[in-house]
């Protein structure tokens, strides 16, 4: 069984698939792997790196044709589609709530593929579960950037000229990377609030140091491990709970995303005027429209003095840890799938049923 791992050509990403020491134990299990030219470059993986652990560089279109199991960490694209051959097994972060013509063009390919980004919630997925890894380096790097963008620092300084005051930080979301967020954040010596839709994560903020802005979520519940969607009741509750700590907030860092749907707006243009001048938000949510009405993805967006910043969830700036931790995951979910180097599909098991979305040219999963 040869496993393929190709170069990501999505904008700005650096990321790679599998890392030379994962390849290594993957080696060790009995499969074979090819590497696409240049694919681990932007991590600081050589090709040399992969060679030496006697994986075989090839250029894109022999990885495609050669290998059993094309693997990436961007969804494949209508470029990829077009080098895929019938019976091969795409695995990748797919989103196939959102991109259902994507779904259709891969059964239209014939093709079995996994999705990553479909991994369910459950004890004995964690090491599997890309989001949660990636999400982790995620919220750490936006307080890095937030630090770098801001005009203050962050910790109390006393000084023989005076006394400097605390940056004021505010974390919508406390899931994993909000609560990356908060610790970095605490660790750099700023004031921290955060609050999120999920009363149980009021526990897991506190125990960081941070204030949990409480809103009433009678209704709201979570599913699956994630946030839901927010009715309209809630999202003006909010609104209303956290403008004091919004309007005082010198760094507001957004990571509020719902699987499948478009990210919910939680700071308004109105609110924005509102803020201090100087104040940096950074929208982890970007990608995905944004929790924050005035942000665009990629984009540093200036609004009566507040720096609107729209990012990735993705934490391509640190593409060698996230490759690490990536890696890792997709180890463990091919393991996972198999027995020796072949495939069980079994499918009355919850992460092989959750994550197989398109089997042999017939979607599964909507």
């Amino acid at each position: 069984m040869k496993i393929g791992i190709l170069k990501e050509t999505l904008d700005g990403e650096r990321r790679v698939a599998i890392t030379p020491n994962i390849a290594k134990q993957l080696i060790a299990s009995g499969f074979e792997i090819l590497v696409e030219e240049g694919a681990g470059e932007y991590s600081s993986f050589k090709d040399s790196d992969y060679t030496n652990v006697e994986v075989a560089v090839e250029k894109r279109g022999v990885v495609f044709h050669e290998a059993d199991i094309l693997l990436k960490i961007n969804p494949f694209d209508e470029e990829d589609l077009k080098l895929v051959d019938k019976g091969q097994i795409l695995i990748s972060k797919l989103y196939h709530k959102s991109n259902p013509e994507l779904i259709q063009a891969i059964a239209n390919k014939g093709v079995t593929a996994f999705s990553m980004d479909a991994i369910p919630r459950i004890s004995r997925a964690q090491d599997m579960d890309v989001l949660s890894s990636q999400n982790n380096l995620a919220g750490y790097k936006a307080v890095i950037l937030g630090a770098f963008e801001m005009t203050k620092i962050f910790p109390l300084m006393m000084t023989s000229a005076g006394t400097i005051a605390p940056a004021r930080v505010l974390i919508y979301g406390i899931g994993v990377a909000g609560l990356q967020a908060i610790a970095t954040a605490k660790r750099l010596g700023a004031v921290v609030e955060a609050t999120d839709i999920r009363s149980e994560t009021k526990e897991q903020a506190e125990s960081l140091g941070a204030k949990f802005i409480s809103v009433d979520n009678e209704g709201e519940e979570s599913e699956g491990g994630y946030a839901k969607e927010a009715s309209t009741d809630y999202l003006k509750r909010q609104k209303e709970a956290v403008n004091k700590s919004l309007f005082q907030a010198d760094l507001v860092i957004t990571t509020a995303n719902i699987p499948g749907r478009k990210a919910p707006i939680l700071i308004t243009e109105e609110q924005v005027l509102q803020m201090k001048n100087g104040a940096v938000i950074i929208d982890l949510a970007a990608a995905q429209g944004g929790n924050c009405e005035v942000s665009q993805i990629n984009k540093t967006i200036v609004k009566n003095g507040v720096k609107v910043i729209g990012t990735s969830i993705d934490p391509r700036s640190v593409s060698t840890n996230a490759s690490d931790l990536y890696a890792k995951n997709i180890y463990n979910y091919i393991k996972h799938l198999t027995e020796g180097t072949n495939f069980k599909w079994d499918l009355d098991e919850e992460i092989t049923d959750e994550t197989l979305i398109v089997q042999n040219g017939t979607i599964r999963k909507n």
